[in-house]
């Protein structure tokens, strides 16, 4: 049973039923899935990277082309669009996430490797398989025409090419690890795979080339301290290059239909004569940090109406400032659409609330967005109320929610805390922590970066689950007992 449980096609099989049955019971939508859609099928149909603005296929740029270009793919062979062609693309994101899984394992491996010439790199390998194709977080994803999926896949892709870049710093001593045909690369090559690979991760989503600009840093850091400062040039630029070599056709398109200089999607999703409500979110950065209150507010403006009941307390310091707020949602109410005048109020009150508690704005507020988004049952595409409070009562109302939304909560909490133990374990060893801080550099500015979007979704956190589970691996991946590590010299 162990030696059935070892080999990686058990735990990829376990996975694949894990993926098809999540896609089978709880298919899923959501808002940017019709754009996608929309996308995908007029550029398919017109040859246009359009979106449907009264009945006829406008040009935009709202969103990166990366994942309506693959369902522009999946339409073209099956011959069938939207709704109808979902079955084909969520089991096509089956593979892509299990060749997600194996790339996870196989940074796993290495991390462990860098443990010293004992550890058992195997066994990391096979955990961390294990860990990532019965992840259900990650495996939720195949089951929604959302960009999760690909962005996890780029990002592990390139953070696997990363790992071996930063083991080669050290030439010499890294040429010992001969299980890993992966060192056989130059650095310049897995310099220019790593830009590329990020680059292609940015027609996914535009936030990857963070983890580009996090090793930048750390590579100016080392380099500058051994005095290679040309080296250090070389790498950048070449980095560089490679990760704009993807975006090229993007970055002319927009130039040449658009005539603007636009190689990523603009930060504010609006369209042409729309108003851009700048004072609302700078606003709503002052209190909100919980994805439940973006429902009943922030994803509700010019679409539904607002009810300053449903805002949180924590949003007014006074019955004043509740009373302004009150007075502006009544007006914009009646219309449905926020006017530049309301968005003024609402910017006036995020000046004050920071002038009042700066530290709320700048420190708490981001650092509770940052909790909520890695500590969370993650059940957003489930049909489950996420309701668990209060206890005796939610017991009573729903005890089935109720359980569900705490044992995913303590499955994603077990997930968090096996990688920052794994993290802690891999400090220990001085050949580990250039790879362990390349990650954790990323994992850091990256979720510093989300805590100042509009919506703090812990959906976006998910692009780092290939390192929180490769760390977490390595807690498992013990000294072997038989002999050392085939190969370390």
């Amino acid at each position: 049973m162990r030696r059935i449980f070892s080999k990686p096609i058990t735990a990829l099989l376990a996975g694949a039923v894990l993926r098809l049955f999540l896609l089978v019971k709880f298919p899923a939508g959501a808002g940017d899935t019709v754009l996608y859609e929309q996308f995908a099928a007029n550029w398919l149909r017109f040859g246009k990277y359009a979106m449907d603005i009264g009945g006829l296929p406008v040009p935009i740029d709202l969103r990166m082309p990366g994942y309506p270009a693959f369902l522009a793919i999946v339409y073209a062979l099956t011959g069938k669009t939207g709704p109808d062609a979902r079955l084909f693309v969520m089991l096509a994101q089956v593979a892509v996430d299990l060749a997600s899984c194996i790339m996870i394992a196989g940074m796993a491996s290495f991390l462990a490797a860098l443990c010293g010439p004992r550890a058992d790199y195997k066994r990391g390998f096979t955990v961390a398989l294990w860990m990532a194709a019965l992840c259900p977080f990650t495996a939720n994803y195949v089951a929604v025409p959302l960009t999760e999926v690909w962005a996890g896949f780029f990002t592990a892709a390139a953070m696997t090419t990363l790992l071996v870049l930063v083991a080669r710093r050290n030439t010499e001593k890294f040429t010992r690890f001969t299980n890993f045909e992966w060192i056989a690369d130059s650095h310049w090559i897995l310099a220019a795979k790593f830009g590329f690979l990020v680059g292609l991760g940015t027609l996914f989503r535009p936030e990857t080339p963070l983890l580009l600009i996090t090793t930048l840093l750390l590579f100016t850091w080392w380099m500058f301290l051994r005095g290679g400062v040309k080296r250090w040039l070389l790498t950048s630029l070449l980095m560089g290059l490679a990760c704009l070599l993807p975006l090229m056709p993007w970055t002319l398109r927009n130039a040449i239909t658009l005539h603007e200089f636009q190689p990523l999607a603009p930060k504010d999703a609006t369209l042409s004569g729309e108003l851009d409500p700048k004072g609302f979110m700078a606003w709503e950065r002052t209190w909100l940090f919980r994805v439940r209150d973006c429902y009943l507010v922030a994803w509700k403006l010019n679409d539904e109406s607002i009810n300053v009941e449903d805002i949180p307390p924590n949003a007014f310091d006074t019955p004043e400032e509740k009373q302004r707020v009150a007075a502006v949602l009544e007006t914009y109410n009646d219309e449905l659409t926020l006017t530049a005048d309301e968005d003024q109020v609402f910017a006036q009150l995020a000046r004050e609330r920071t002038g009042r508690h700066p530290l709320r704005t700048y420190l708490t507020i981001p650092l509770r967005r940052a909790g909520r988004m890695w500590f969370t049952p993650r059940i957003e595409l489930l049909p489950v109320s996420g309701h668990v409070f209060p206890l005796a009562e939610m017991r009573e109302e729903d005890p089935v929610d109720q359980q569900v939304t705490i044992a995913f909560f303590l499955v994603n909490a077990l997930y968090v805390c096996l990688g920052l133990l794994g993290a802690y374990k891999l400090w220990q060893h001085r050949d580990a922590r250039p790879a362990l801080l390349a990650l954790l550099l990323y994992i850091l500015v990256r979720t510093a970066f989300l805590t100042t979007q509009e919506a703090p979704e812990p959906r976006y956190t998910l692009v780092c689950f290939p390192a929180v589970i490769a760390f977490a691996a390595v807690v498992f991946a013990g000294k072997e007992k038989a002999k050392p590590l085939a190969g370390y010299r």
